[in-house]
């Protein structure tokens, strides 16, 4: 069996956890950021888990993760 290759563009962007969910950064971040609520800019700063639906998409695509 040869070796999975690790996808880079998603292993920039997920991560895993200690119980084997995967983490993932939250959108609109980047920029128009002064008319965003200091509250919404909190909020946005932590990350979130990947939904139950595309968590095999994410597995595939990390294999040695």
């Amino acid at each position: 069996m040869p070796k999975l290759k690790t996808h880079s563009g998603a292993a920039k962007r997920f991560s895993k956890t200690g119980t084997g969910k995967f983490k993932r950064g939250q959108s609109k971040m980047r920029h128009i950021l002064t008319s965003k609520m200091q509250k919404t800019k909190r909020k946005l700063r932590e990350g979130v888990m990947v939904s139950v639906a595309d968590t095999p998409k994410v597995a595939r695509m990390l294999p040695y993760a």
